[in-house]
This record gives structure tokens, sequence and C-alpha cells, in this order.
């Protein structure tokens, strides 16, 4: 008897429904699955016979043939135990009822005991499920909640293959399908965060740095010795970031589920990643990849931060990898027979010791560091890397006076809303071009009609890269920063003291800083 039932196979970000046909023979011995299956999927059979065994349910000696199509995808993992096992019940006559099993797209891991373990990429499977009209969706129950975001499907939560079973055998009445409020859990939970810049003394001038990161999505560099608070400040990044959209939560909750990082019970991402690798990480592990590929760090970071601590102790080849994805906002990952797209328009976020010693530049301390070494560890960040970095800010250590002050702090809250009013004033100005936001992504072509500057604007410009020695390249970089510095401060025009501004924020570009 020929017996069809739906599983799903998590592609980059995408689902695509796979159709799991299984034939009892009725003569000859063994079961063989066929469809380009890896060895996870072809170990099924040694779970579901256990299971069948522990349920009381007589696995059959003929011959069962068991076909995953479309053959010339490959299949892989484990979530596939589920599906195959409802279909072979049925096909073996040992499922009573089990005329709807098409209806549903069934997926979950089992274990010897028959209990269905959770699976990746519950949400991409449900947004498939939806659009190809199935009537409902059977997945474990730990990813319930997250597939049970996606409206007009009926979702069922299991946790052991004798629910399924049940379900099929009393005509869909014996399970509730989940119900999920998404709008009132996403909007509930959008402002609840542990860090605040009111818990920051001192530092006013990288609050501001990180405010104007902030309202135009530019990256930055945070340059400075150990303990000046580098690190405590990028995590606060995040807390003045404008609230996500559910558009992009929903695809920031995609990436994570498809990667397994969402937490059980979960449902949409309601604030902004912050991803913060160690730099031992390899280049696959940054921006994705491996045999069957899968989202990196920078995917991870997706709307949200990418936070790379001691930037100059990463591997060369490992920030190199960076560079396309930064300027693409998206990464493409080939392979022989499938090549797969992963979203990344994250802001990073950097810092650095000045040099070896850590004390270049201090105001206190003296550089241990020999002739040559600053500029040698400096030389670390290639210059197209650097060339990516619109800002660089050198953080000084915090005197006492300040640390020990009782003033209250600006808090996240009131930065937060300044950053919003300048990323509305952007909106508006980008609303003809499709694919850019804010000012960090805008042309060359769009510099010249967006940020022009008056006569002694220029004048400005061209005495500081002369006096400065500013590279070139810096020159895109300050009128964008420029013009965010204008939106913070409602300004239609481009003024000298916004480019002023800006101009402080090329450190690095300065010719002889590092000796």
């Amino acid at each position: 008897m020929l017996v069809k039932t739906f599983g799903s196979a998590v592609y980059g970000v995408e689902a695509i429904t796979i159709t799991v046909e299984v034939n009892w023979m009725g003569s000859g011995l063994g079961t063989v699955i066929v469809g380009l299956a890896d060895n996870a999927v072809k170990e099924s059979m040694q779970r579901i016979e256990s299971t069948f065994k522990v349920i009381g349910k007589e696995m059959t000696r003929t011959r069962v043939v068991i076909n995953l199509a479309p053959a010339d995808l490959k299949k892989s993992g484990t979530a596939f135990d589920l599906p195959i096992a409802v279909g072979i019940l049925a096909a073996i006559k040992q499922l009573k009822n089990g005329e709807a099993i098409d209806k549903y797209i069934i997926m979950g891991e089992l274990s010897l005991d028959g209990e269905v373990r959770p699976i990746k990429g519950a949400l991409p499977i449900a947004i498939q499920a939806r659009k190809e009209g199935f009537k409902g969706l059977i997945v474990p129950k730990v990813n319930a909640r997250e597939a049970g975001m996606v409206n007009n499907l009926n979702v069922y939560g299991v946790s052991h293959i004798n629910d399924v079973i049940q379900f099929f055998e009393s005509e869909e009445k014996s399970l509730e399908p989940t119900t999920i409020n998404t709008r009132e859990e996403f909007f509930h939970s959008q402002y609840d965060f542990e860090a605040d810049f009111a818990d920051v003394k001192g530092q006013e001038n990288i609050k501001r740095a990180l405010e104007i990161a902030a309202a135009g999505g530019h990256n930055a560099i945070l340059i400075g010795p150990p303990g000046a608070g580098k690190t405590m400040l990028a995590k606060r990044l995040p807390t003045i970031l404008p609230p996500l959209s559910l558009h992009e939560a929903l695809e920031t909750t995609k990436i994570h589920s498809v990667a397994g990082k969402l937490p059980e019970n979960t449902t949409l991402v309601s604030k902004r990643p912050f991803r913060s690798p160690h730099h031992t990480i390899s280049d696959v592990a940054l921006v994705g990849g491996g045999g069957i590929p899968q989202p990196g760090e920078i995917s991870l970071a997706h709307n949200g931060v990418l936070f790379l601590d001691e930037l100059p102790e990463f591997k060369r080849q490992v920030l190199e990898v960076m560079r396309q994805p930064m300027e693409e906002r998206r990464v493409t990952i080939s392979r022989a027979k499938v090549a797969v797209d992963f979203p990344a328009s994250f802001m990073l976020i950097a810092s650095m010791n000045p040099c070896p010693c850590g004390f270049y530049n201090h105001p206190e301390k003296e550089c241990t560091c020999p002739p040559g070494a600053v500029q040698k560890y400096l030389n670390k960040i290639s210059g197209p890397l650097l060339d990516r970095i619109d800002l660089h800010v050198e953080v000084t250590p915090v005197p006492f006076s300040e640390l020990s002050t009782l003033k209250p702090q600006e808090t996240s809250e009131s930065i937060r809303e300044k950053v919003m009013k300048a990323r509305e004033i952007q909106a508006e100005r980008y609303k003809g071009h499709k694919g850019i936001y804010c000012n960090a992504q805008m042309s060359s072509k769009m510099l010249k009609e967006i940020c022009v500057i008056n006569t002694a604007g220029q004048a400005l410009l061209k005495k500081a890269m002369e006096r400065l020695n500013l590279s070139a390249r810096a020159y895109d970089r300050i009128l964008k920063v420029s013009r965010t510095v204008a939106d913070l401060s409602g300004s239609e025009d481009i003024k000298i003291e916004h480019l002023a501004e800006a101009i402080q924020y090329r450190s690095l570009d300065r010719e002889g800083w590092a000796g």
C-alpha cells in the first residue's frame, strides 16, 4: 500500500516541502530510504523500530520503500523521523482513519521510547505550510509557540508519537491548536533591557558618538586602554536603537530558528540581536557555511549589532571575508549543488587597544611598546575594512571625580527618542530608494544630492584634510556622518558645526596617529 505524508526541509532561511512516500511492497525483505537522504535520515529506521516496539506497534519485516521527494535535493537531519514513522504505520495498516495525514506537515525527531524531540526551523516551515495551503502543522511541543506565530494555520504541539496517532485516529479531535497573540507578546517585551546608559558615569563624548552611530546606522570602532569602558558602552548600544518592526522581528526570528538559537517555548525575537563572537572564531563560523550551509554570526546579528572585541586579535582572513557582506548586506554560500542566501544587515561595532601594551596616548601611564610596534599592531586591520568603518572614537579612562559623582546620567530611553526622530527623517528621505533606510547606506551618487555643503563647509573640509593629513577615503564617511549629525539636530542643511563634529571621528585616518 502506498501512502504519502509531508515534511519540510530548510535551505537558507526558507523551507521546501518534502513528500514522504512510503510503499509497503508485500514481498521482499528490509526497509530502504531513497531520495538523497544523509546518514542521520537513514538512521531514523533504528529509532522508529525501537519506538514501535515500545508503543506496541508491529514493524513489518517485508520490504518497505521510502522515497523523499524531490529526490534531487539533499535531505539532512533527524526531523524526518516522525513523518516517516506515521507513513509506515499508515502503509502497513496500523493507523486507523489515517486518511487525513496528507493534509498536514509533520516534523519531529523521535527518541527510542517515542518521545518527540525539538527541531530547527519551525518558523520557516510553518510559513511555507500556510503558503501551500496545508490544513495544519504537527511539531514538537517545545516548537509549537514558535510555529504558532503564523496565523491562518493550525499548529499542534506533540510530546510523544502516541499524541499523533490518537490525533488521526480520533478524527483530529484529541489536540488543541496552539494560539499566540503575536503582537501583544512582541510589543510587551520590546523595551525590557537589563543594561542602560544611565549606569555609565562620564564618557559623554563616547555616548554622543554611539548616539550618532545608532541614528545613522554607522559602523564604529572604539580605541582606548584596558578598563576604559569600551565593552560596557558597546553592550548598551542595542538599548538606544529603534525597536524592531514586526517584519524585521520575523526576519530575525527565522534566522535564529534555522540556526537552532531560539530558546525553548519562545515566539518572536523582540529585541535587536547583539552578537559578540570570540576572536578565535573561524571564517565559516563568522559568515556562515559548512557542508549543510548554516547562518554565521553576521547573519545572527541581522537587524542588530555585531561586536568584535579586541579587533586586531582576530585572524586577518576572518576579518577580510566580512568585507563583501558589509557592503551587500547579505551573504551567499555556494556549494556544488546548492546556493543559499542569508541576510546580513548589521551594525559593526569594534573595539581595540591602541597598542600591544594598551597605553599608547594614555594621559597618565606610559606606553612600553618598542618603536614601530603601534603601527604594526594597527596594520593587523586592513585598509579596506577600516574604510567601511565610519566612526573612529578614542576612549579615555574615566577620572575619579566623574566615577564618584551622584549626578544622574542620561538614560537609554532619552537617547533612543532622539535616535528615532533622526531615523524618521531618514525614512522620509529614502522612501523612494529601495533597500536604503539610513544614512550609512547611501551610495556615492546619492551623496552628491543629499550631502550638499556650503562654501564655508567646503573650506573647512579642505583645511581639515590637508592639516590632519586625512586620507581620501575619509571624505565620503565624513559627509555621511555630518548628515546624521544634522538630522539629530533637526537641521535640513549640513552646517559647519556638523562637519566639524564629523571630522573629529576620523582618528585612524590621521597620518602619524600611530607614531
